[in-house]
């Protein structure tokens, strides 16, 4: 710039600094340059390589800050939350589509469906059902959807919750319904094993409408959360170890994570936790009808093949550090 005849004080006017700053490195050119503080360490330093490890086993799923951030507390982290979160924000995706949502009372309804976790020969479903005014929720791992997993996986729901609603509002399944509006508006044409089952567990069921299952909002919202704060964690955490996730594994895992995570959490949406609202609904379930036996789930795999390699004491352990 000096050479093109530019003044001292256009110079440091364009470089945004001082003219005596100009006039240093005019003099000198190999004048010491500014050079900025080093970095502050800060408590998260020390853990940064196990998120990326994770984010990086989890991919391409997401495991929630959240979720990271009780598994850094348990490994000694001492920092708060939101450096957790500043730190995986340059990782992190677009969140989900919002989805639509009904109120209910207590009692009246309860949202059920069938998840696809992961398809092929090693297929992976989760059943979900969500009591709509607690928002208490049961899981199942199945490999298969027909009628007889669906009416197992609903008495298990029933029992787990404490009851039966007034109605199961469920998608278009041929386990079901075998065809809508048949006999006029909303006069469907059930599957018979459904319609048998529903009378004698004392619920009527409901459909969303076609092509709109996220009119099912709760129990749409808690696939997502399903897959982030469980499932996703605990694939990684198998995964590190050369193991896959399977329905026996997370079924063996389930349960702990409902009763002391998915289901004792502050709900984002009522504030409360959904045990607590529970125990307001199951006063008007309809009690479980007496006599009524539940059915088996078969699975096509009962003993999964890792099990054959590994004892089970290398399960459970994967298993407690995986639990939030």
């Amino acid at each position: 710039m000096a050479r093109r005849g530019v003044g001292i004080r256009e110079m440091a006017r364009d470089l945004g600094c001082s003219r005596n700053t100009v006039r240093r490195y005019l003099k000198d050119p190999n004048a010491t340059r500014y050079r900025g503080r080093p970095p502050r360490p800060v408590k998260l330093d020390p853990f940064k390589a196990y998120l990326l490890e994770r984010v990086a086993a989890a991919t391409p799923d997401w495991i929630p800050a959240a979720v990271l951030y009780r598994e850094l507390q348990e490994r000694g982290y001492e920092g708060g939350l939101t450096q957790v979160k500043a730190f995986l924000v340059p990782h992190k995706r677009k969140a989900p589509e919002p989805v639509v949502r009904f109120e209910t009372e207590p009692g009246r309804q309860m949202q059920a469906d069938f998840t696809t976790i992961r398809r092929g020969r090693q297929r992976l479903l989760a059943f979900v059902a969500s009591l709509g005014y607690s928002r208490a929720s049961f899981v199942r791992f199945t490999d298969g959807e027909d009628f007889g997993t669906l009416r197992a996986c609903l008495w298990e729901a029933f029992a787990f919750l404490g009851g039966v609603p007034h109605e199961v509002l469920f998608d278009n399944a041929k386990t079901v319904v075998l065809e809508r509006d048949v006999y006029g508006p909303g006069r469907h044409r059930w599957h018979p094993g459904m319609l048998a089952f529903a009378e004698e567990m004392g619920f009527s069921p409901r459909l969303c409408r076609p092509y709109r299952a996220k009119t099912k909002g709760k129990v749409e919202r808690f696939n997502g959360y399903l897959k982030g704060s469980f499932l996703v964690p605990l694939a990684a955490t198998l995964k590190t170890s050369g193991l896959a996730l399977d329905v026996a594994s997370a079924n063996r895992a389930v349960g702990r994570w409902l009763a002391e995570v998915a289901n004792c959490r502050i709900h984002a949406e009522t504030r409360e936790r959904p045990c607590d609202r529970l125990q307001i609904e199951r006063e008007v379930l309809l009690p479980l009808p007496r006599g009524a036996l539940p059915a088996t789930i078969t699975t096509r795999r009962v003993v999964p093949l890792e099990s054959l390699q590994h004892p089970l004491a290398v399960y459970q352990a994967l298993l407690q550090e995986s639990a939030p």
